[in-house]
């Protein structure tokens, strides 16, 4: 469903853990209790769904507004989501949305409006007289008043951005006193950013200092492998980091450029989870927001997404790293939304069956002594979601391993290897665990913007109860359609002494 990141690679690899979000969820209505037939088994209770409760709102330019309310804690977040990423980036651009989410809490014009008038009335200009504050006044019209920015010191519980693969996202966590002022800030942020040269060329170094990090992980080069081969012909469309050499030659009209391409109303929604009242963010949308001009040609009619071809063949790649365990990931293309809908909450149920301790696929890899660890998971994206599996082995163990995990991939789609009890509880676990999500509700607005910029709002509307409908049947065609007999990519990281032991070849990776 989500961003697949082996928990053991991280733990192998990078020494961290991954912790869970959560929301306290309602108590359940309890079912009335059945009456039971000596004759007759009883009949089981039918689980209730959880939906969401989120309203939502598209303003007359496009722009839509997501309200989650919920007034147990005075906390309010505040977020500004643009379908943006790495999949609208062609190779000149690879990289640039993210450097784009650096400059957003930077100098706009309204900081340089209000900080002219705080010195203008204060009788000393200072710093602002470099900037021209009779030129900077002229945008007060167009912003308008901008002495909210008196209170921008109080929103300082969390401020953020993240870039991904489909979406780029930007956040205020606040006290709900100060919902109105996020939403100004973000306003302005986001409608008149300056892109002043000085901060975008220290910004640039930060990226490249991220890009560095990256680059001494050994496990950025097995991603990379595979994401290369798996994505051959398009590769940066699903690489939000970008490139060293983007980055350094990266210059503020192409800032502008990605400003005026998918920075619109029609192309970015306002998520506002916590102590709300929705028809209170709704009028302050339409005030802050409603005279946001939409670009006159959406931007994915103009700039439509690629699409990345069926690949040609299976191909196995070793990657020599100085690891002391040996890495492999195994990755198929996967279904993408708009096309297969129903194959991505399939593939959601049979991720997660297959994932836990007790079933027959972490049995028979993991308690033989096979694999240290084994993970299985699909990505939910619009633009061909990846199918990955990532285990962790000893390099004497290395090919028993493939060979175990190939004859499990071949058996996945056989009524008995799983049971329906574990069907069942796998659907009631994924609805127990977005509720147990919602226990945070400023981490709970990332999620909302990721289904909205990936899949539409209605996409995750009906996701319960659609995720409930899944019979075994259907992930059966799941498996048949996009992993059994279906080209993949597979990729060994491993040192040079493990490679001397272990003598993997690419047959090996693709269990030729």
């Amino acid at each position: 469903m989500k961003k697949i990141l082996s928990f053991f690679l991280a733990l192998t690899v990078l020494s961290t853990t991954i912790t869970a979000q959560s929301k306290k969820p309602k108590t359940p209505v309890k079912a009335k209790p059945q009456a039971v037939s000596t004759n007759q088994p009883p009949k089981p209770i039918q689980p209730q769904t959880a939906e969401v409760p989120f309203v939502n709102k598209v303003l007359s330019n496009g722009f839509e507004i997501i309200v989650l309310p919920d007034s147990s804690v005075p906390i309010v977040s505040v977020e500004l989501a643009a379908r943006n990423g790495s999949f609208t980036e062609p190779p000149e651009l690879n990289g640039l949305s993210h450097l784009y989410e650096h400059m957003f809490f930077k100098t706009n014009r309204a900081l340089l409006v209000y900080g002219c008038g705080q010195a203008k009335r204060f009788g000393n200009l200072g710093y602002y007289n470099s900037k021209d504050c009779d030129a900077q006044m002229k945008y007060q019209p167009a912003i308008g008043d901008v002495n909210y920015l008196d209170d921008i010191g109080q929103l300082g519980i969390t401020y953020n951005g993240s870039t991904r693969e489909e979406v780029v996202n930007y956040y205020f966590t606040t006290t709900s006193p100060y919902l109105s002022t996020a939403m100004r800030f973000i306003k302005d942020a986001v409608r008149f950013p300056v892109f002043d040269e000085n901060e975008f060329a220290s910004e640039k170094q930060v990226v490249i200092g991220e890009i560095d990090r990256n680059e001494s992980n050994p496990f950025y080069y097995l991603d990379k492998a595979l994401k290369e081969k798996l994505f051959y012909k398009y590769p940066t469309r699903k690489n939000p980091l970008g490139t060293r050499e983007t980055v350094s030659t990266a210059t503020t009209e192409k800032m502008r450029t990605i400003q005026n391409r998918y920075y619109v109303p029609n192309n970015s929604a306002l998520v506002v989870t916590g102590d709300c009242k929705p028809e209170e963010v709704f009028r302050y949308a339409e005030q802050y927001f409603g005279d946001w001009k939409p670009r006159q040609v959406e931007p994915f009619k103009e700039f439509p997404l690629v699409e990345h071809p069926p690949l040609p063949k299976s191909e196995g790649v070793i990657v020599q790293q100085p690891v002391q365990n040996v890495l492999i990931e195994i990755g198929w293309h996967g279904p993408s939304i708009g096309k297969d809908n129903a194959a991505t909450y399939a593939a959601d149920v049979f991720s997660y069956i297959i994932t836990q301790p007790d079933s027959r696929f972490q049995r028979n890899l993991v308690d033989t002594g096979l694999v240290v660890g084994v993970d299985f998971g699909y990505y939910t994206q619009r633009n061909v979601g990846p199918i990955q599996v990532t285990l962790v082995t000893t390099p004497d163990k290395a090919k028993a391993a493939l060979k175990a995990l190939y004859a499990e991939i071949a058996q996945f789609d056989k009524p008995n290897y799983f049971t329906d009890a574990e069907l069942e509880n796998a659907k009631t676990i994924l609805e127990s665990r977005d509720l147990f999500d919602r226990e945070k509700l400023s981490e709970y607005a990332h999620t909302l913007s990721f289904w909205w910029s990936s899949t539409g709002i209605d996409y995750f509307r009906g996701y319960q109860k659609n995720l409930r409908s899944i019979t075994r049947e259907d992930t059966a065609r799941y498996i048949r359609t996009y992993i059994q007999g279906k080209n993949h990519i597979g990729v060994a990281m491993l040192s040079s002494e493990s490679q001397a032991q272990a003598q993997l070849t690419p047959e090996d990776l693709i269990g030729k």
